[in-house]
């Protein structure tokens, strides 16, 4: 029997009918295990059954056979799995549980009474791997989405799992963080450890993979690789009318510590400004201050008047009402807007989600909601926090599509991602920041060094 045995699974969430898993059968060794698959396509849900998550925290309908590491997960409580399986969930802003990020890595370990000594080396261990010990002393507060992730894997290397689970770990890493995770799982696989991970951005990991995997409609199966997408190439667009917004001499950043100094940058309307550079270069915290959520500690925003939109890293920040459709509702509402929610349902292929509870959706559909919130009511202003984060690529079409008719009808869009593809497929500049500063023009071939 393998590492992960499942056999005639079906699992169906608390008050629905639909069964996200169907009869799946799997059997999983050693070796790196990519799954793949639509968002909606019960990856997460899959993942979530090795560590005992579902059923005994979700609750639901559960029927088959599942193993991990040998164990009955309909038997065997979640506190004793968590001893053996490392998970990393896909928001991991909802993982931190202390201020620091040294103690923050060594909250599992305390919990299974590691001595204090062998805790010291293995979160020292955990951090080089993941290449944050230069963080260790940084609340967990000011890192950015990247060195979050990459927080909440040290946390869980350290507890040096028999079977490691992560879902989406690439979602929010420039490329050094991309490179020290791929490392520190195929060391973690040279040791004995098992890993499933779940992802969309699959050139990252086609190289490593020992076995790829792919779900559809509630079962898996083995399956090739799949085949990289050719890199769009840049459409060049006139040069913008008018100006959207202006930054003065900005200086910025969290307290009175700036991450950015004394920047001078414009955004036209019709323009799609791309932001790139390394995790915790200051990508969001120059969204957060040109969407004037965050005051500059020197320096001054200048806005065109009109509706801003802002999608942070965390999507579910934005979404609290009973139902896709009322998110969506309700925006149209406050801002006093024409339109549908029907509309922009389908143009985000949200159409089948409409009545569904946001926080029933996957991290991809989730994404997708809380897009279709921030852009319906057509805003003049639209600023996007690694908005492919969980996407497939139906949804990244369709979010490509939507920054396009934006900048058509004259608004203006700044992008922060890691993701050059989507760079390509829509921005018409890219800005580098580096050690505080901003550079521009990038050209497109540095830009995947920058991502």
């Amino acid at each position: 029997m393998g590492t992960v045995a499942f056999a005639g699974l079906d699992y169906a969430y608390p008050g629905t009918a639909a069964r996200v898993l169907d009869q799946l059968d799997l059997d999983i060794g050693s070796g790196l295990v990519i799954v793949s698959g639509s968002s909606g396509s019960g990856k997460s849900t899959l993942l979530r059954v090795c560590n005992g998550l579902i059923p005994h925290f979700h609750g639901g309908r559960i029927g088959g056979s599942a193993r991990v590491l040998g164990r009955d997960v309909l038997r065997t409580p979640t506190r004793e799995l968590a001893r053996d399986v490392g998970f990393v969930f896909q928001d991991p802003e909802l993982q931190a549980v202390y201020p620091s990020v040294e103690r923050d890595a060594a909250f599992g370990l305390e919990n299974i009474g590691v001595a204090h000594a062998e805790m010291v080396r293995r979160v020292d261990d955990a951090l080089q791997m993941c290449g944050i010990a230069h963080l260790r002393r940084r609340a967990v507060a000011t890192l950015s989405g990247g060195e979050r992730q990459r927080l909440a894997l040290a946390g869980v290397l350290a507890m040096r799992p028999r079977l490691l689970v992560l879902d989406e770990p690439f979602s929010q890493l420039d490329p050094e963080g991309s490179g020290a995770l791929l490392a520190a799982l195929r060391a973690a696989v040279r040791a004995g450890t098992s890993a499933l991970v779940a992802e969309h951005r699959h050139q990252l990991v086609v190289e490593s993979a020992d076995r790829w995997l792919a779900m559809s409609g509630g079962r898996v199966a083995d399956s090739p690789p799949p085949p990289a997408l050719p890199v769009a190439l840049p459409h060049g667009r006139s040069q913008p009318a008018e100006l959207s917004w202006r930054l003065h001499g900005v200086s910025a950043g969290h307290g009175r510590t700036p991450v950015l100094h004394d920047l001078e940058l414009v955004g036209g309307e019709g323009e799609v400004v791309a932001l790139v550079g390394a995790n915790g270069s200051g990508k969001t915290t120059l969204l957060r201050t040109i969407a004037g959520l965050l005051a500059p500690l020197a320096g001054r925003v200048e806005r065109r008047p009109g509706r801003i939109a802002y999608l942070p890293q965390n999507p579910s920040a934005l979404l609290h009402r009973a139902t896709v459709r009322s998110e969506i509702d309700w925006t149209l509402r406050r801002t006093r807007s024409a339109g549908d929610a029907g509309t922009v349902l389908e143009e985000l292929g949200l159409g089948t989600v409409a009545g569904r509870d946001p926080r029933d959706l996957s991290s991809g559909q989730r994404q997708r909601a809380a897009l279709a919130c921030v852009l319906a009511g057509s805003p003049s202003l639209v600023l996007l926090d690694e908005p492919t984060r969980g996407m497939d690529e139906a949804a990244r079409a369709a979010l490509t599509a939507a920054v396009a008719r934006v900048a058509e009808r004259g608004g203006s869009v700044v992008v922060a991602t890691h993701d050059q593809d989507l760079v390509a497929a829509v921005a018409t500049r890219v800005v580098e920041l580096r050690e505080g500063a901003a550079r521009e023009p990038v050209p497109l071939l540095a830009v995947s060094r920058s991502c």
